[in-house]
């Protein structure tokens, strides 16, 4: 849309058929063509593909009924990283503070940022993991907290009195899954690696935790320390 591009489908059986025979092709052809070239690993796939790909061509392109190039440079005002970034809507809360991903981002207390509480703000995600707020044409500054912290072992020795809760507590989050998402939510990510959408077996996520949880972390302590 920001680009003024649109999608333009196929509306007729003729134009459905052409797209359906050329995803034949590429799933059933190219597959059987890498097989007969003895290729089996992604780098002599991409290897293999410019040749693949002016093969094809010569059979199947056909030219252009207008010649016209319709593509345009982009504008001054246009950054292509941010339109191509994915983008989530997070409401702000009455704090200055919204959640994504795991995260708790706070906001600035200024007057400006206090006209955006109870709006709907965009959360920028680049494909290398970046994060950047944007409301009103404009990125935020913003802090971070992270929901998932944990308690390391150097904390409990240092807090003697306070040794047995935080071995409990480390216990408990030790059955929490603490994979945060680093990278883009959408499928377009930089390194091609799929986020754990779901959940790590046997574990549970922070809000499930509860009283059953910690009497079991507390027996467990015991039992060690016994």
């Amino acid at each position: 849309m920001e680009l003024n591009i649109d999608g333009i489908c196929a509306n007729t059986a003729a134009a459905k058929g052409r797209v359906e025979r050329a995803h034949k092709t590429l799933q059933d052809r190219l597959v059987k063509e890498l097989r007969l070239q003895g290729i089996s690993t992604i780098e002599a796939a991409n290897a293999f593909m410019p040749a693949f790909i002016e093969d094809f061509n010569a059979r199947f392109a056909k030219p252009p009924r207008d010649v016209h190039d319709a593509h345009r440079p982009p504008r001054d005002d246009e950054s292509l990283d941010l339109i191509f970034a994915w983008r989530e809507l997070r409401k702000v809360t009455q704090n200055l503070t919204l959640h994504y991903e795991r995260k708790l981002y706070l906001l600035p207390d200024s007057a400006d940022n206090r006209r955006l509480i109870g709006k709907y703000i965009d959360v920028c995600q680049y494909p290398d993991g970046k994060i950047e707020i944007r409301a009103r044409g404009q990125s935020l500054p913003y802090s971070t907290y992270d929901k998932l912290g944990e308690i390391d072992q150097g904390a409990i020795v240092d807090s003697k009195r306070l040794s047995a809760v935080l071995q409990v507590a480390q216990i408990t989050q030790a059955n929490r899954d603490n994979r945060a998402v680093d990278v883009p939510s959408s499928a377009h990510r930089a390194s091609g690696a799929r986020v754990p959408r779901t959940r790590k077996s046997g574990s549970k996520t922070q809000r499930e935790l509860g009283p059953a949880d910690l009497r079991k972390a507390i027996a467990e302590r015991a039992s060690a320390a016994s």
